[in-house]
């Protein structure tokens, strides 16, 4: 299941011109940053790891300027941003949630400078609303600081532990009003009642009911207790918002 995409339009690492252009994207930044803004961050960790010391500089003043709703001047990264693709290579980046709920990085396309990625999401970004983007750009800057070691699920988990996120945060990624629905229990509800508002009472006695089942101190295991108990709290939260 495909939760984010973006398309990057680049001219070849060969061509005498340096050009960075978007295509076709689908960033949901709901309850922010959302699939869109973690695939957005993941492309910047990976790829800002592969910069010099001036470019990553430059990104990190770049990112202020998005952040601030600025006009962005031109060139940046040593690259021209347009809106015309004709001509320009192509490399498609997605977020995929895979069975058991894993999440998992794909990128496939053309060769393309790590400058040129960078540049597509961060001007993706800047097409956000402002609410969303400064939370996705924050994020960008947290990615920054993974320095390239590790692999992409790695790179995911650094993203979200350095938001504070839990791993059921992750997990909760996508849809996830239906995944909070599933974790407390309430998917068994029919399937008009499930779309609808939960009443705050019955969210509030179900996790405390849950919660005392997952509970060391109340007969639960110790095994696995602190995650279960992180995804009934992340659940109650995304329900009660």
């Amino acid at each position: 299941m495909v939760l984010a995409e973006l398309e990057v339009r680049h001219s070849r690492p060969v061509a005498p011109t340096r050009r960075v252009a978007l295509g076709e994207r689908h960033l949901p930044v709901d309850d922010p940053p959302g699939s869109g803004g973690i695939l957005l961050a993941a492309i910047v960790g990976r790829y800002s790891a592969w910069m010099d010391d001036e470019e990553r500089e430059d990104l990190r003043e770049l990112l202020v300027e998005v952040e601030r709703g600025f006009r962005i001047t031109q060139p940046r990264l040593r690259h021209r941003f347009q809106a015309d693709i004709v001509g320009l290579g192509r490399t498609r980046h997605r977020l995929v949630r895979l069975e058991g709920d894993r999440l998992r990085l794909r990128t496939e396309g053309e060769d393309a400078r790590p400058a040129q990625h960078v540049l597509a999401a961060v001007y993706a970004a800047a097409e956000m609303p402002r609410g969303p983007r400064k939370v996705v750009i924050e994020t960008m800057r947290r990615a920054m600081r993974w320095g390239g070691v590790g692999s992409d699920v790695e790179l995911l988990e650094f993203i979200v532990a350095s938001r504070g996120m839990s791993g059921a945060t992750l997990a909760a990624i996508g849809d996830p009003r239906t995944w909070a629905m599933t974790v407390l229990g309430f998917d068994d509800l029919p399937v008009a009642e499930q779309k609808g508002p939960v009443d705050r009472e019955s969210v509030q006695a179900q996790f405390r009911r849950l919660l005392r089942d997952a509970h060391p101190d109340q007969g639960g295991t110790s095994e696995g207790a602190a995650e279960r108990i992180a995804e009934l709290s992340e659940a109650r939260r995304i329900l009660l918002a």
